[in-house]
């Protein structure tokens, strides 16, 4: 053997002891927290010196452009390769802040930091792991041998077992390439889910993840990381009491009711209440208010310490409101305000707006909850919301006489009555009335997300006054006697911290449409006097509906229209049924009278899917879904499209799944010539009919 190929083979053999010792499962995750961060406007920094700087822009070409998949472009930067910024930031601060520097300016709560080196001990490095703890991006590290303080500093590590620095190198490049790998792989799974995941197979295939852009409002906006986010709560507080007692007579003088007896209990009102009720479910939070220096202000104080929520004052030149509710056989039957003039805010001056900005700018989410009593109104306080805004998803709870929503606001949470109120507009409670009242916000104040609630009637989520809305129905029934004191408050805090977790709009919307469903059916505010019973979600309504008892489906549906009645139709392939297809009927059912479910014939489905489907006949699958309770009917149309179904049966609500969200609808401009709407509703993650296929044949 020759000197040369000793030398060759001891190099292969360094390699193939180091690569096994590598931690694949942790590449693995990083991959595919890569593809949700793609999916969530966030970034990747990269940062190297030297060989590593090499493979770090390697890594941001791979993400930019693609590695083996078509997907959309990651955004990602290698800090080095901003020569200009380089070398002005090392002649002016020296090179240990060369990285530093640019985190600070690029970074943001979530973005990724990922820091390369050999050694693990470059204190440029070192210092662009801190630069970036600071402003609450995750930190990741490729290094060589551990221990070493790179390591240690960052969230997490790959360390390499190597003794040459060529060999920890080539240990990054295949980290890189497995990382790449396992993001195509991630990007591709979620593709798959969100287009057959449930509900309708479409008339005409979505645009692929190619060449489509991001539907309207679907970013993620949360950080990466697995603990809970901080949530900030900024808005009014107050106290309420409740007097509960009897009504037994009417007043002899007058027709008023006589209340008797009772017991008085006290809790936090308002944006405290908002603050308590998410610091119930396991978030920390800091409530931005102002308070007065009185026993009620005390009281308030005591109550938000024994919830855990941290407390920033910016102090009120006057008296705590307090609101009392009299209530007696589970109503309210008077509610009385005794501070109807709200004094100024602001007494405890820079000192208090300078805290105020801390905790705001280190937010995971934050949550404006206006009660109309000149928080929100406060000059300095706007300025700092504005800027948390640009740096986290923020919740806007309105008021009608309360403040607009700052700029760069993610969503607007008003109810019914106060979407009316804000947009000057009358009408009534039905499902068309809170679509119009949500787009008139929209165009208010948009561009901004309106998630309308609809009382026991669920949310409607509005990314985009042009698209088709997204439909939530409640999915818990609350019972006649059920206190809604407090919902929305406990849905605009879910939906903060939903966002800040991560999860997309849609996704949030229907989460706290749920979890405010199960608040209400727990007793509205005496839920706070008792710790739930377990984390577990709270079964839905049953939807059952009469049967169509041999009527066909448009005569059905003449006869639920002529008695006043809402049609509502959705359509699909129904090949395999399954859980998603199950719960996306079941919310559509909710939504009106009647469901009627057009059906592709095996030759329409033959056409759209390919020879091999389907796998079930058209007789059969229409027998199943008449069995399920939610269907009240189903025509089986042999067309492409369901277009000729739909001009018979002219529903009032044509339903899609939520993989069509933010997407334009092809049936839209039919049903609403037609004189109905087009909605979506979410769908369930990890159902497909294509993997319930693909599982089957591989067993």
């Amino acid at each position: 053997m020759t000197a040369d190929t000793s030398t060759a083979t001891d190099y292969l053999k360094q390699l193939t002891a180091a690569l096994p010792e590598l931690d694949l499962s942790r590449v693995a995750d990083w991959g595919a927290r890569l593809a949700q961060l793609g999916s969530g406007g966030r970034r990747l920094l990269v940062a190297g010196n030297g060989g590593s700087a090499a493979q770090a822009q390697h890594l941001t070409a791979e993400l930019v452009g693609r590695f083996q998949t078509e997907r959309r472009p990651m955004s990602a930067l290698s800090l080095h390769a901003e020569t200009s910024s380089v070398t002005a930031i090392s002649n002016d601060y020296g090179y240990e802040q060369v990285f530093a520097r640019q985190v600070r300016a690029h970074a943001r709560p979530g973005d990724v930091v990922l820091l390369m080196s050999g050694s693990g001990r470059s204190a440029n490095l070192l210092r662009a792991a801190e630069a970036a703890r600071e402003v609450g991006a995750v930190t990741w590290a490729l290094t060589g041998p551990a221990p070493n303080p790179l390591a240690t500093l960052v969230d997490e590590a790959v360390t390499v077992t190597a003794q040459a620095l060529s060999t920890v190198q080539e240990c990054h490049l295949v980290v890189i390439h497995l990382m790449c790998a396992a993001m195509d792989a991630a990007v591709a799974a979620r593709h798959d889910t969100a287009t057959d995941a449930v509900g309708s197979a479409p008339s005409a295939p979505p645009p692929s993840s190619a060449s489509s852009p991001e539907p309207v409002g679907e970013r993620r906006t949360a950080a990466a990381r697995g603990d809970r986010p901080h949530l900030v709560v900024v808005g009014d507080a107050f106290l309420d009491r409740d007097h509960l007692g009897r009504v037994e007579r009417v007043a002899s003088d007058e027709p008023a009711l006589v209340v008797t007896g009772g017991t008085t209990h006290v809790r936090p009102g308002g944006a405290a209440l908002a603050a308590v009720l998410s610091a119930r479910q396991g978030y920390p939070v800091t409530l931005v208010t102002a308070l007065g220096q009185d026993t009620v202000g005390d009281q308030l104080r005591t109550l938000l310490g024994e919830a855990r929520v941290e407390v920033v004052d910016l102090g009120l030149d006057g008296s705590t409101a307090v609101k009392t509710r009299i209530r007696a056989a589970g109503r309210t039957v008077m509610m009385l305000d005794e501070h109807d003039v709200c004094p100024p805010v602001g007494r405890e001056g820079e000192t208090a707006l300078a805290a105020a900005r801390r905790v705001l700018m280190a937010a995971g989410g934050v949550l404006v909850s206006d009660y109309g009593r000149g928080i929100t109104a406060h000059p300095g306080l706007r300025a700092v919301l504005t800027e948390a805004a640009r740096r986290s998803s923020l919740v806007w709870d309105p008021h009608p006489r309360g403040a607009v929503p700052v700029p760069h606001t993610a969503v607007v949470t008003p109810n019914s009555r106060e979407a009316r109120l804000i947009a000057s507009l009358t009408g009534g409670d039905t499902l068309s009335d809170d679509v119009e009242a949500a787009r008139a916000v929209w165009r208010e104040w948009g561009p901004v997300q309106v998630a309308l609630t609809r009382h026991e009637h669920g949310a409607v989520l509005l990314a985009d006054v042009d698209l088709p809305p997204l439909v939530v129905p409640t999915t818990v029934a609350a019972g006649g006697k059920a206190d809604p004191c407090g919902a929305g408050d406990f849905f605009a805090g879910h939906l903060a911290t939903m966002l800040a977790c991560g999860q997309l709009p849609s996704e949030a919307v229907a989460s706290a449409v749920e979890a405010a469903s199960a608040y209400v059916a727990a007793g509205g505010p005496r839920s706070l006097d008792h710790p739930p019973d377990d984390g577990s979600p709270m079964t839905g309504l049953s939807n059952a509906g009469p049967a169509a008892s041999g009527q066909g489906a448009i005569e059905l549906a003449g006869a639920v229209r002529a008695r006043g009645g809402t049609v509502v139709a959705a359509g699909g392939c129904f090949d395999l049924l399954h859980a998603g297809h199950v719960r996306l009927l079941e919310q559509a059912r909710q939504l009106g009278d009647c469901l009627i479910v057009c059906l592709n014939s095996d030759d329409s489905l033959s056409r759209l899917k390919g020879p091999s489907r389907p796998i079930v006949p058209a007789a059969q699958r229409a027998l199943v879904l008449e069995a399920l309770a939610s269907v009240d009917a189903v025509v089986v149309f042999d067309e492409d499209t369901p277009e000729a179904a739909i001009r018979a049966l002219r529903p009032a609500i044509w339903v899609k799944g939520g993989d069509y969200s933010g997407m334009e609808i092809p049936e839209d401009k039919l049903v609403s010539s037609l004189g109905g709407r087009t909605v979506v509703v979410p769908f369930v993650a990890g159902w497909s009919t294509s993997s319930l296929i693909e599982s089957a044949r591989t067993r």
